[in-house]
């Protein structure tokens, strides 16, 4: 079954949306001590973005190919890796690098059994 390019646009879609969302939850979470108009938006709006997040993969993997498509979910960890250091300060070291260009080869790869 070769995979649509419209189920890949999705599912990366699906993907770069879930990490916006993580840092929403991140943020709210971090005002959780402030009571519920501080944290409420960025939580509801975090959840708000799971959810259209997870319609996006079903709508991708409808037509496409599971062992292709599921993979490039991880690339959410590359978004949010990006948005944790711009949003939070949070440092990028050599362990999270090597990790995260293993994702991106692994992606590649079985993106490539795609032909």
């Amino acid at each position: 079954m070769k995979t649509p390019l419209s189920s890949i646009l999705l599912v990366l879609a699906a993907s770069f949306i879930g990490s916006i969302a993580a840092v929403l939850l991140k943020a709210g979470a971090d005002r959780l001590k402030e009571g519920w108009p501080a944290w409420a938006g960025k939580l509801g709006a975090g959840i708000g973005l799971f959810v259209l997040s997870s319609i996006l993969y079903v709508w991708g993997i409808k037509d496409g190919s599971l062992t292709v498509l599921y993979p490039m979910v991880s690339l959410g960890y590359v978004w949010t890796l990006l948005w944790s250091r711009i949003f939070f300060g949070e440092p990028f070291n050599r362990p999270k690098v090597v990790g995260l260009a293993l994702v991106l080869l692994g992606v590649f790869c079985i993106g490539a059994g795609n032909q």
